[in-house]
Order: structure tokens, then C-alpha cells, then sequence
């Protein structure tokens, strides 16, 4: 038994293919103007790790900002129920989940069987998303994967408003150009917790249950998650690929569906 999960973001559309024995291929584009585009080449290039020649054999379960704008699978979800799969497939221990993407972010709480019992987001601004980190790192002129790594050599945590992109842009300059400059590192560690103190504000809105697991994008940011655990006080679990975490557990409600004789 072979099904596709789709998740079609504003950033990147993501495809999982999954087999009996776990995932058997996923792939990352850059998602286009198109979304009708973005899903396809994502399916395609899936199918092809896969080895999979005829689509029509899969089951399909699409996701994410896009998903709802595609042709192709048999049924819709929401973000936040195929995230609830996804993550309790990865780590079943996982109580609540912590997903920063490219435009929002999501706090959600499962049960033991992956099923949400709360949840809370944020799109209200950039601030707070990976959008934001981008337009950080552009300011500053220094690429996003740099920007992960110099933040856990910080030592203090520049001051970088958490409530407003507009007004965090303006900080961030002046702290490049005061005299003597804030160093760089300090000015990425205090970015990151500008993030963070959003997300951390939303998982107080509705309590935290361990474990506690990050996925999104945003997630791949070390220093970031490092923050994170920091101002939680304690661990937190992130899958290897935290970006395909939504499109698998699309995947897995597709394999529920035939399982259920559902069409």
C-alpha cells in the first residue's frame, strides 16, 4: 500500500510517499505562483526517488495554504490535523508540537493517539515566522544557515522588539550601526528570541504537555531551537526533515482512508 501526502506553503511545497514500512521518498520545491505547478513538480519528483511510474495507484491527501487550491488527491485536511498525524507517526510521545513556518505559526496539543486537543496560532504579522528570519538575514546581509550557526556563538541577546517586523528592522539597524557595533552575533541571538517569545506567548495561552517536538522550516534554525529549550527549560525534539512533518501525516490520513474503505 502506497499513499502521497501533499503540503503546498507559501515558501515550499513538500510531497511524502508512504509504504508499508515507513516513508519511501519525499521531496522540497520551491513553491511557484501556480500552485497547481508546485504540487505536481513536488509529486513528481517524489515519484521518481520512489520509483513509483503510475500516480493513479496512489491515494492522495493534500495540505498546507495550497492545498485546497489543487486538482489533484482525493481529499483536503487542515494544517493542524495532518501536523497532529505526522508528528505523533515520528515521535509518538509528543504531547504538544511546535510548528514555525514561512508565513504563521502553530502551538498544538494531541492525545495518545495523535489526535488534536488544543491548539493556537499566529499570522498576524511576520514577526515571528521564517518570512521574517529571511528578511533578517537579508538586512544583514548574511545567509540564513550562517545566521543558525553564529547565533549559538552569542553571548548576549541584542534587544529586538518581538511584537512588530517594521519596528524589529529599524532595532536591527541600529544596532548594526551604533559605535562600537552590537556584534553580529548577539544581534542573530536576540532576532531568534524575538521568534521565540511569540511562540513561547502562545504555548502559555493554551499550557504545555510533554514531550515537546519543533517542526517547520524555522526549525532547521539551531540557534533558534536552542533559545527555545532555553526559555521552556527544557528539551526539544525535532525530526530530521522538520519541514515534510505536515505532508506525511497527510500521507498517513490517506493510508487511514483506504483502510476505512474511505474513496
Amino acid at each position: 500500500m502506497k499513499t502521497l501526502g501533499i503540503d503546498v506553503g507559501s515558501q515550499t511545497t513538500k510531497a511524502v510517499i508512504l509504504g508499508d514500512d515507513g516513508i519511501l521518498a519525499y521531496s522540497i520545491v520551491r513553491s511557484e505562483d501556480e500552485v497547481e505547478s508546485s504540487a505536481k513538480a513536488a509529486v513528481d519528483e517524489a515519484m521518481n526517488l520512489a520509483g513509483v511510474t503510475n500516480g493513479n495507484e496512489l491515494h492522495i491527501v493534500s495540505t498546507g495554504v495550497g492545498g485546497k487550491s489543487i486538482s489533484v488527491g482525493q481529499q483536503k485536511k487542515t494544517i493542524t490535523t495532518c501536523l497532529a498525524r505526522g508528528i505523533h507517526h515520528s515521535f509518538p510521545s509528543v504531547r504538544t508540537t511546535i510548528d514555525m513556518g514561512a508565513e504563521s505559526s502553530n502551538v498544538i496539543k494531541v492525545n495518545e493517539n495523535g489526535r488534536i486537543v488544543d491548539w493556537a496560532n499566529h499570522d498576524k504579522c511576520a514577526a515571528g515566522t521564517g518570512i521574517f528570519l529571511q528578511q533578517m538575514a537579508k538586512l544583514m546581509q548574511i545567509p540564513m544557515e550562517e545566521m543558525s550557526v553564529l547565533s549559538l556563538q552569542a553571548r548576549h541577546k541584542a534587544d529586538i522588539s518581538g511584537t512588530c517586523a517594521v519596528f524589529a528592522e529599524s532595532e536591527v539597524v541600529s544596532h548594526v550601526h551604533r559605535d562600537p557595533p552590537t556584534p553580529k552575533e548577539d544581534i542573530i541571538a536576540g532576532i531568534n528570541y524575538s521568534v521565540v517569545s511569540r511562540v513561547v506567548s502562545m504555548c502559555k495561552r493554551i499550557g504545555v504537555d510533554r514531550d515537546v517536538a519543533a517542526v517547520g522550516g524555522v526549525a532547521l534554525n539551531r540557534g533558534l531551537v536552542k533559545i527555545l529549550e532555553e526559555e521552556m527549560g527544557f528539551g526539544i525534539l525535532v525530526p530530521d526533515v522538520p519541514q515534510i512533518i505536515a505532508a506525511l501525516g497527510a500521507a498517513i490520513i490517506a493510508r487511514e482512508n483506504i483502510e476505512k474503505g474511505v474513496k
